[in-house]
Order: structure tokens, then C-alpha cells, then sequence
């Protein structure tokens, strides 16, 4: 019985979440309201504030559910890289990259971006500065593996390098969706050129 509620329920904050995502992108983050995603969801607004005390809570959610599956991805490439340190960086980075419109669309990760500059100590800031440290631990897990395979200089430690080149990708991806004309296309070519500059200077 426990194991249908808890079903029942990941079921239902599945259903307010899938319902979000529709009336953000239709309508944008700010005009929609939490009634009206109750609405949408099907479920009363009263079962909406049981899963998520506030909008950003959804938007939260979103980007965890986001950031939770290109880790997933990106462990497949930790687990078996491809050959070359640029291809390694080129397949994980890139992963985040291509995987980050899949739920959220560009003003959607302003507001998330906002949201953690603007109110550093908030749970919303905390969790995904937690998500962000996440992503930077599988860079250098990355970094490790390639070293040892003999495809990165040894006597280079992975963990500072991997916050220089997680703090490079980061921006590009901030530069990314704050500019609306810039497109995926773009994005993924200053990375892998980024990314061959870094495995001539790096590589063993």
C-alpha cells in the first residue's frame, strides 16, 4: 500500500510538473499562475501547494529534472570516453548543452539564473549551486579518467582544472541564453573550439 501511494504521488508531482512546462512555454513564466497550472494538471491548487510551496519551486524542479538527466548522459561518457581529451570534453560538454532546451527554454534558465544571483542565500540559490557543483565533479571525474588512459599530461590535477573549464562552459552557456539570436549551432562550435585548445595544452 505504501509503495502505490508513493507511486501515486510521484505520478501526480509528474502531472503538475508536465502541466507547468506546457503553460510556460505558451504563455511564459510570468504570467502564469498556480491555479492555473492546477488547472491544466487536472488536480486541485490545494494538491499544487502540497508538491510546490511557490512558482519557483516548480521552476526549480524543472531544472533539477533537467540537471539530473544530462548527469545521467554525461556518466555514460565518464564510464567510456572517446578517444582524444577534445573529443572526451566535446561529448560530455556537449551533452549538457544539447540536453539544456529539452525542458527549459531560454527565458526560463534567465529567471533560474536570476533567481540564484539575486537571493544568494535562498534555498532556490543553495540547491542549485548544488546542482552546479555536481556537474563540475563529473568534469573532473572526466578529467581523470582521460589522464588515466594516458590521454591527459600526468602531474596535472583534474579538480582545479575541472573548475576552470566548468567555469568556462558555464558563462558560454550564460552568454547562450541571455542572447536570443544565438543559436545551439554556435554554442556547440566556440565549445569545441574551446575545447581543442584546452586538449593541446592539456593532452599527454
Amino acid at each position: 500500500m505504501a509503495g502505490l501511494r508513493a507511486k501515486q504521488k510521484a505520478e501526480r508531482a509528474d502531472r503538475i510538473l508536465a502541466a507547468a512546462l506546457r503553460l510556460f512555454h505558451e504563455a511564459g513564466y510570468d504570467a502564469v499562475k498556480m491555479e492555473e497550472i492546477a488547472a491544466q494538471a487536472e488536480v486541485s491548487v490545494g494538491t499544487v501547494y502540497n508538491y510546490f510551496a511557490t512558482k519557483g519551486d516548480v521552476l526549480l524542479a524543472l531544472v533539477t529534472l533537467e540537471v539530473e538527466e544530462v548527469l545521467d548522459l554525461g556518466q555514460r561518457v565518464v564510464a567510456a570516453p572517446p578517444e582524444g581529451l577534445a573529443a572526451a570534453l566535446d561529448a560530455l560538454i556537449g551533452g549538457y548543452y544539447e540536453h539544456s532546451l529539452t525542458y527549459l527554454t531560454k527565458d526560463l534558465w534567465r529567471r533560474a539564473l536570476a533567481w540564484t544571483i539575486g537571493a544568494p542565500g535562498s534555498p532556490f540559490s543553495v540547491i542549485f549551486a548544488g546542482l552546479d557543483d555536481r556537474l563540475r565533479a563529473q568534469v573532473a571525474e572526466l578529467l581523470s579518467a582521460c589522464q588515466a588512459a594516458g590521454r591527459m599530461r600526468q602531474g596535472l590535477a583534474p579538480g582545479p582544472l575541472a573548475d576552470v573549464i566548468f567555469g568556462g562552459l558555464n558563462q558560454a552557456f550564460t552568454d547562450f541564453v541571455r542572447l536570443d539570436e544565438m543559436e545551439m549551432a554556435q554554442l556547440l562550435a566556440a565549445m569545441r573550439a574551446r575545447n581543442a585548445a584546452l586538449a593541446a595544452a592539456l593532452a599527454g
